[in-house]
């Protein structure tokens, strides 16, 4: 077989971007109940997202930007009166999943900071979930965040000694203090490190 005849082919093109379509009102709608159908978000998280839409249209299309805004609080507004969107739910689910997942009440905090929810929201959503898994949010969830990735009382007895600076560092860098870290990395018994609390 002649290696000649073997032509190596053009290196494929990745495909042209489309263009960023033009904003309407009814664009932006349909874009909004895209989004929501598949996120959970605060009104400011989805104003942010809107506005991407308008900035690039604006600058595609010459749409004129406040106008896109304006038509954007028209809709939000609508959404907040509707009960679509609701902020103090929002930041209630966010808590209760992100505590869920090892998150520490700092970096709830900041992650419902990130989406717009304001400190007093934030603090009735941690509030609220205090009531429902008790006082000390921040050691459930360093238990959570443990067992979730096999620190501490959760790796293998023959590797514990070996990883409990590392252990500590992964808490730290989650957000928990030194005394919940080293209660979690240094626990026998992680139920009864959660029992000792009631």
């Amino acid at each position: 077989m002649n290696t000649d005849d073997k032509r190596s082919a053009p290196p494929a093109r990745p495909p042209a971007r489309k263009p960023p379509k033009r904003v309407t009102p009814q664009y932006l709608e349909n874009a909004a109940l895209h989004y929501l159908e598949r996120f959970a978000s605060s009104t400011t998280n989805l104003r942010r997202v809107l506005m991407r839409k308008v900035d690039l249209s604006a600058k595609a299309h010459g749409t004129d930007r406040e106008e896109g805004a304006r038509w954007i609080d028209e809709l939000l507004a609508r959404y907040v009166r509707s009960g679509l969107l609701n902020d103090e739910t929002y930041a209630r689910m966010r808590t209760e999943s992100l505590h869920r997942r090892g998150a520490s009440t700092r970096m709830i905090a900041q992650k419902l900071a990130g989406k717009g929810i304001g400190r007093d929201e934030a603090d009735k959503a941690l509030d609220s979930l205090r009531e429902d898994v008790g006082p000390d949010l921040d050691l459930t969830a360093a238990l959570a965040l443990a067992k979730r990735r096999r620190l501490g009382p959760y790796r293998r007895p023959e590797q514990r000694d070996a990883h409990r600076d590392k252990d500590m560092a992964a808490l730290g860098r989650a957000g928990f203090g030194y005394e919940i870290a080293r209660r979690v990395v240094d626990a026998e018994d992680p139920d009864e490190l959660l029992g000792s609390e009631g």
